[in-house]
């Protein structure tokens, strides 16, 4: 059976929780890691060498990077609703999830650090000043291509894009900040959150 290495705390581990329960995928947890870097356990470093969760084991198949796992696992079951097999509309997808993974993630990390974790290396209120800002700028990007496909991220389709995505708007609607009113968001999250597997591992009081 499919293992999934990672505490479900963790953004990044509930992505692969939520596709897996979005497709009815078999799958064993082992709670392993913080929820970032975990270098205690020498087992898991070998896994993967960058200490952090998810890590999912399939037979004697070793993959780490979440949204790669979500590729992988949408490809192993033929979801190609999920992920399409055409490289236009494939390429859509993935230009999402990386836009996620880099410009995303960069702008929400240190105001979500600061307010939230709490992070010493993240206290400046400057420097929180301006992630909030950032962070509030990259949303409205979403914000207006939703307005744009009037849905998903990528239209009608629910895709990968929106379990990076629908994750990124859970943290940022729970991180406690001044929000711009964002209309297409937040119809998106009531969008999102008709759907159970989000309820269990998006929109769960978890940010």
């Amino acid at each position: 059976m499919l293992q999934v290495l990672g505490k479900s705390t963790s953004i990044n581990v509930r992505k692969v929780l939520w596709l897996c329960d979005e497709i009815g995928l078999p799958h064993e947890q082992q709670q392993w890691g913080s929820g970032h870097r975990d270098t205690r356990l020498p087992e898991f470093t070998a896994l993967n060498p960058n200490a952090l969760v998810p890590v999912i084991r399939d037979g004697e198949f070793v993959l780490w990077e979440s949204n790669t796992i979500l590729r992988y696992l949408a490809g192993r079951q033929a979801c190609t609703g999920l992920l399409p097999a055409d490289p236009a509309g494939r390429a859509q997808v993935e230009q999402w999830m990386d836009w996620q993974a880099t410009e995303l993630n960069n702008a929400w990390r240190p105001a979500f650090m600061g307010l939230v974790r709490r992070s010493p290396e993240h206290g400046d209120p400057a420097a929180i000043e301006t992630g909030v800002r950032n962070w509030n700028r990259h949303m409205a990007m979403l914000d207006r291509q939703l307005a744009r496909t009037g849905a998903f991220v990528l239209g009608d389709q629910f895709t990968l894009a929106d379990i990076v995505l629908g994750l990124a708007t859970n943290r940022w609607f729970m991180t406690p900040m001044e929000r711009p009113p964002l209309a297409a968001v937040s119809a998106y999250y009531e969008r999102l959150s008709q759907r159970p597997a989000y309820l269990r591992h998006g929109r769960n009081g978890v940010p």
